[in-house]
């Protein structure tokens, strides 16, 4: 206690070690929640499949992505005889380290920051178009035609898509009228709406451009196992094959993020301003009591010694955090030497809260919509996705200008261009809808 003391004491005179601890945490953590993501997306997708999915390693699967991890390390490092080979080693390490660090400009609450940039969205979709340096350059350096056509798809993928998001982060921005990830948030506070109720249209181009940037199903074709074995990652085996997947899970976590700050309050719990609901701030707390019970109801009926132990263990540090969360609830907001305290913990609950359930989506749209073809891909992002994102800039831009300029009321002025938008978005669906639909011809019927 003495040392946990004197660091924390360390730490207050010293305002520029709190970036470097954040920084340390996230690497740390972010490998081991990229694996219980993937354990969660197997979960999902059998429950979805009426099935169990994995329940041998630990209580129900709970060791699965450590077993996972062991077994990739030991697995045999294959690296093609004539590949090149340190284009071959580094490009994994690309990926993962554009999505990594791109985390430097996240508020995962309103004191866990790395770097408050002023810049700070700009920073982050600057850092993650990097990552399509790794794929490229591993698709090459393998020298297989195989893993040349995956890294060809994926850029091309990626870069169209790119678009789409840009312009629907735009009209948040213009919502917002600040870079800083920190004052986006803030910004959602003082006015008390999210902005996804303010730019839906904006918020549904950046789901599905999100998807097929990180390439998820159904947009995953640069994976595609029954075309290209396995893409642009064909020829890599072993650990630095989970590599590449740290980086889209990073990646997928990272966007879900920015779409949480940007459209869905970030850190702020539904109707911050509304002191009736201030019971709320103990929802956290009751909700992980409740899954803590749930562990040690199911601990006696666990089959072996070890897994009672660790189902056991799980609802002893559910229980801890369960606490620390009801502590925070119950520490006065009004007062400066609590309110930072108070809010950092219960916001980094509900930041975490809605980015898993942005991931969530991620997984239901996978388990439920069929693979696109190549071609069908592309022409979702530049004959629909890119126009409707550029007509829905302009009408958030309208609507601003009505709004500020010409005094209407706010919301008039939204609805009005969003539903200009969503004419826009019939209109431009028809087009596709008749682009591909078989043509026939009138005298098959007569010849007949």
């Amino acid at each position: 206690m003495a040392l946990i003391k004197q660091i924390i004491e360390l730490l207050l005179q010293h305002q520029w070690l709190w970036p470097l601890v954040f920084a340390v945490v996230i690497i740390a953590v972010l490998p081991l929640l990229a694996g219980y993501v993937v354990l969660m997306e197997r979960k999902v997708m059998a429950d979805m499949q009426v099935r169990l999915g994995p329940m041998r390693v630990g209580p129900h699967g709970l060791l699965q992505p450590i077993a996972d991890a062991v077994k990739l390390l030991m697995k045999e490092d294959i690296i093609p005889e004539k590949a090149d080979k340190w284009i071959f080693w580094l490009a994994p390490l690309i990926s993962v380290t554009a999505a990594i660090s791109a985390y430097a400009a996240v508020p995962f609450g309103p004191v866990f920051q790395i770097a408050d940039l002023n810049v700070g969205v700009l920073f982050i979709t600057a850092v993650m178009s990097m990552g399509i340096f790794g794929v490229i350059l591993g698709g090459w350096s393998s020298n297989s035609h195989y893993s040349l056509l995956g890294a060809l798809r994926s850029s091309a993928q990626v870069i169209s898509y790119e678009t789409a998001v840009g312009f629907a982060l735009i009209s948040g921005l213009l919502l917002a009228g600040t870079l800083s990830m920190k004052q986006i948030v803030m910004v959602q506070a003082e006015q008390h709406v999210w902005f996804i109720f303010l730019a839906p249209v904006g918020f549904f181009i950046y789901l599905v451009g999100s998807i097929a940037e990180t390439n998820r199903a159904p947009f995953d074709l640069p994976e595609a196992e029954s075309e290209l074995v396995a893409g642009y990652m064909t020829e890599y085996s072993g650990f630095r094959w989970a590599i590449y997947f740290l980086g889209e899970y990073a990646a997928m976590i990272m966007v879900s993020s920015v779409a949480v700050t940007l459209f869905l309050g970030g850190w702020l719990r539904p109707f911050p301003s509304v002191r009736a609901l201030d019971f709320l701030d103990f929802l956290p707390a009751l909700l992980l009591l409740g899954t803590a019970g749930y562990c040690f109801w199911r601990t006696p009926r666990q089959p072996v010694q070890i897994q009672k132990l660790v189902m056991a263990l799980v609802g002893v540090g559910i229980l801890v955090v369960a606490g620390i969360l009801g502590w925070a609830a119950t520490l006065p907001s009004n007062l400066p030497e609590t309110s930072n305290t108070r809010a950092g913990i219960l916001g980094a609950f509900w930041f975490l809260l809605k980015v898993f359930a942005y991931i969530y989506t991620f997984m239901w749209v996978r388990f439920t919509f069929p693979r696109f073809r190549f071609d069908q891909l592309m022409r979702l992002g530049w004959h629909f996705l890119i126009p409707l994102s550029i007509v829905n800039v302009l009408g958030v831009g309208t609507a601003l200008v009505l709004a500020q300029q010409m005094q209407w009321p706010k919301w008039s002025a939204i609805a009005l261009t969003t539903a200009v938008t969503l004419l826009v978005a019939a209109w431009l669906a028809n087009i596709e809808l008749k682009r591909t639909l078989p043509t026939t011809r009138p005298d098959i019927g007569q010849e007949a």
